[in-house]
């Protein structure tokens, strides 16, 4: 795998670029959250629970492994919900892939394959599938047919998403950008509402 750079931290960016499943963990906990926190989860769980193995995951006793990712720091602010998220997450894993996330993205046929896969898992909505996708594309280099068209705009030259994050500055561009959209949602918003 390519060397990521998304947690801004060595040794969480270092099992994200060696751990498929962790990279898949990591973009389940983007969400209300910052980005390079949610991608150092993974880390997190790996060092309390003793390795990131999906199987061991889904087997574990759920409210051990909410009390495991809720201690501060946590995984994520929702840490407990989290915990069950990453652990519905496992069980697919490890019973539709055999434990390889990685063949969620290796074995598809085709972009609207990739996507489809990713957007079947638990906690994948669509638009956290076309980023997914995304970033296997831009940062992995996995590239199936037809891979631009069904991410849309996320697979523009840019810096849109965590697809686009390599680096502190290329983390920051991403930020400004996602900050400048929002701010123009809310324009947009208050205008409808003031007609």
């Amino acid at each position: 795998m390519a060397k990521l750079q998304i947690a801004q931290d060595e040794a969480a960016d270092e099992l994200l670029s060696t751990d498929p499943f962790a990279l898949l963990t990591g973009m389940l906990l983007d969400q209300q959250f910052p980005m390079e926190r949610a991608f150092a989860g993974p880390a997190k769980i790996r060092d309390r629970f003793g390795n990131i193995d999906p199987a061991e995951i889904a087997d574990a006793d759920p409210d051990a492994f909410a009390d495991l990712c809720a201690t501060p720091p946590a995984i994520h602010r929702y840490g407990r919900s989290m915990a069950g998220r990453v652990q519905a997450l496992a069980r697919v894993v490890t019973d539709e892939y055999g434990g390889d996330a990685s063949r969620i993205w290796t074995e598809a046929t085709s972009g609207a394959d990739l996507l489809a896969r990713v957007q079947a898992l638990p906690g994948f909505g669509e638009q956290k599938a076309k980023i997914f996708t995304a970033l296997v594309a831009k940062q992995l280099g996995v590239t199936p047919a037809g891979w631009t068209k069904v991410v849309g705009d996320y697979g523009k030259k840019g810096y849109r998403s965590v697809a686009d994050v390599t680096d502190p500055e290329s983390l920051q561009k991403v930020r400004d950008f996602k900050k400048a959209a929002k701010a123009r949602a809310k324009e947009a918003g208050s205008q409808r509402v003031g007609k």
